[in-house]
Parts: structure tokens; sequence; C-alpha cells
């Protein structure tokens, strides 16, 4: 027996993101009295009328038919992140890519533009580089992170722009609330990647986006054993975007649904805890003789720093740092490190660290990389809850053996 169990009948006023990160989705059903929602292991639900001859499919809101369209499970964690973001409604998907792209397709067709920054994460960059353009779809990216230089490349056939920040992996910020402004005076929808930030950090829809998107995979699940990706916005937006998960099929699945809500629960702790190491580590990693530049937006010396201060509630945690010595400096440390795990991806609870010449970044290319300024001796180092000291004391080791 599943009982709907609303915010109101439990007379709980929703504020703190904390808070919400523990019960928002979560109190949308109760199982038999669970304090969990369950793993609703079904692909498929029985018709919601006692005669299937009369159900005339359409789905009512809170109904379940087939869990390609919808799952209860899934939609527990998709209402979580509704709530943390600030959105009307949220749609899970079975990868961060898968969230991306199902979303892009969904506003744009044959004919039209977007316009997107040049730095991004490197599947992101080679979707929009590579097949978007094959679809009839002109990608325009513009290196910058001003927004009323971005917004100029804004013409009459561009229906969206795509944002990321902070960005991957050089951490750049760019002001969303003004390049929302200049966006939607032009006509054009907002889309941008929160992953780096979260909604601890950062709340884009308040400032004027439209499409909020994540690898959940991240830190939303945070514990580095879930594929997933979430977008959130309004109702309207949403509704145009579930429209194409059900027909090109990414969507998230009940048992790692499940996971991910876990993992949210403690997702404003996590946070916290990244974001105060980051710093900490970042510190170090400026003075360290073999560090030959470190970028955090949280260090005064970052050029975005009064932005940050400005526009996000928290640093987060990810430093991104260049070796003198170059790639085979960067290698060597890598090979070295004790604690920090050699590992693409981030955003666990565990450190990790990578080059992004031979990872996230290598779809871009050489040239492509110079150009952005990332270099072969570049390190991004996602931060985690361990104690700050000792990731302090693994990098000196790894660094003073080079």
């Amino acid at each position: 027996m599943i009982i709907p169990l609303t915010v109101d009948s439990l007379a709980i006023e929703m504020k703190g993101l904390s808070t919400r990160s523990v019960h928002d989705g979560d109190l949308s059903m109760r199982f038999e009295g669970a304090i969990n929602t369950p793993i609703f292991q079904s692909s498929t639900f029985a018709f919601p009328t006692e005669d299937p001859r009369s159900w005339e499919g359409e789905v009512p809101e809170g109904t379940y038919i087939y869990s390609r369209y919808s799952n209860p499970t899934v939609h527990a964690v998709e209402n979580k992140l509704a709530s943390l973001e600030g959105g009307e409604s949220a749609l899970a998907f079975s990868s961060g890519m898968g969230a991306i792209s199902t979303t892009l397709l969904a506003f744009l067709k044959k004919g039209d533009k977007m316009v997107a920054m040049e730095d991004l994460y490197g599947g992101t960059y080679a979707l929009l580089k590579n097949e978007l353009p094959r679809m009839g779809i002109d990608v325009e990216f513009v290196p910058t992170t001003s927004a009323e230089k971005l917004c100029q490349a804004i013409d009459g056939r561009t229906k969206l722009v795509y944002l990321e920040s902070p960005t991957n992996p050089l951490l750049k910020l760019i002001d969303v609330r003004e390049t929302c402004s200049m966006a939607k005076e032009k006509g054009c929808k907002v889309l941008i990647d929160n992953t780096f930030a979260t909604p601890i950090f950062q709340r884009p829809i308040p400032m004027g986006v439209d499409v909020v998107l994540h690898s959940a995979t991240k830190y939303l699940n945070g514990h580095s054993d879930v594929i997933a990706g979430l977008a959130v916005g309004s109702k309207e937006d949403m509704a145009l975007v579930h429209q194409k998960r059900k027909l090109l099929g990414a969507v998230l699945d009940p048992l790692p649904a499940y996971l991910m809500g876990r993992g949210m629960r403690t997702l404003e702790l996590r946070m916290r805890r990244h974001d105060s190491n980051a710093r900490k580590v970042a510190e170090f990693l400026e003075s360290h003789p073999q560090v030959e530049k470190c970028i955090y937006p949280g260090l005064p010396s970052h050029p975005d720093h009064a932005l940050a201060k400005r526009q996000m509630d928290g640093f987060g945690g990810m430093v991104t740092f260049e070796m003198k010595g170059g790639r085979k400096a960067a290698e060597n440390a890598l090979k070295r490190f004790q604690i920090i795990a050699k590992a693409a991806s981030l955003g666990g609870v565990e450190s990790l660290a990578s080059m992004p010449v031979n990872t996230s970044h290598v779809l871009f290319g050489k040239e492509a990389r110079k150009k952005l300024g990332i270099g072969d001796g570049m390190i991004r180092l996602s931060v985690g809850i361990e104690d700050p000291e000792d990731l302090c004391e693994d990098l000196e080791q790894a660094m003073r053996q080079i």
C-alpha cells in the first residue's frame, strides 16, 4: 500500500538546504511506514483504472505505468533535486551526458543555432562540436566568460545559450544573472551545467536560468558508485524534456536512483567539508615550489574570486594546478600519491586526481587545449572529505620525490 504524504500534511515547513536534502522527495510517499523510499524494481505497473478498456493513455500525475516513463523511486530523487534547486520539476537520466543530450534535443531542431562557452567538459564539447552539426544544428563556441561578449553571438536563429560555471577543469566563472538577463532580452533560453557547484553553493534558477543540468554521478550521489544525470526546470520545459526522454530512453533505473537519493541526504554536509578541505589544499599548493600555478575560486589570486563570492555560497571541492616540469612531472606526481586515487571522475568522498590531457579533455586535441590554457602538466584534483592535513602531506611527499 502506497500512502501519499505531503509536506503540508506533516505540518513541516522545509527551509534549510540540509533539511531539504534529508527529507524532500522522500516525503512524497511512505510504503507500509518505511522511512526510506523503497526500490520499486518493476518495469511495469497496473493500469490506473479497474477496466483497462477505459484507460485512454493519459497518465495522471503520481500514477505509474511503465518505468521508462516514470518510476516512484526515480520520482522521489527527482523531487529532491527540484526542491534543492528551486525548480518546479526535475527528470533523472542514466548519465550526465544523457541529461545534456536529451535536454538539448528537446529544445533544438534542424536549422536552429545555439551559443556555448568554449570552456566546457570534454564530453559536452564533443557533443556540441561533432554530433549536433550532423543534425543540422549550428553551435557557436565563444572563447570568453564575458556575459556581454557571449550574448553578442546570439542571432535570429539562436534558441539557447549553454553555460558551465565553474568550468571543468579551469574553474572559470561567468556572471549567470547578467547572462540570463541579456539572453532573455534576445528570446533565448539559458541552460547551465551546475555539477561542480551543486545547489548547495549555487542556485541558478533564481538567477534566471531555465534548465539546470547535473552529472549526478559526481557530488549529488557522492560515493562513486552510480552513473546518473538530472535536469531541473519549469513544469512546461520539463514536459518537453520528458517526452524526449521517453523516446530516447536514457532514463535512470530505480536501484541507482535509490542509491543517489541516499547519497543526497548528506549533500549539504559533504559539500561543506569538500569546500573547507579544498581551501586548505589550494592554499598549500599555491605556495608549493613545484607548482607553477594553482586555480581555485576561493583564492584571492583567482581572476573570478570576487564574482565567486558574490554568486556562490561556497567555492566547491575542485582544485586544478599546473606542475613545473610539464607532463612528465605531473605523471610522476600521480604515480606517487598514496591517499589520493589516480582516477577519472570527481565528487566522491574520496580524493581523486587526473590529468585533463588524457582524460576529461582528450577529445579537445592539443591545439584546442593550448588555446584554452589546459597545459600538459595540469592536474585536476577532486578534494574529498579526508583529513586535510593528510591530503596536504600526500601531495607533499609525492612532489618531494620529483
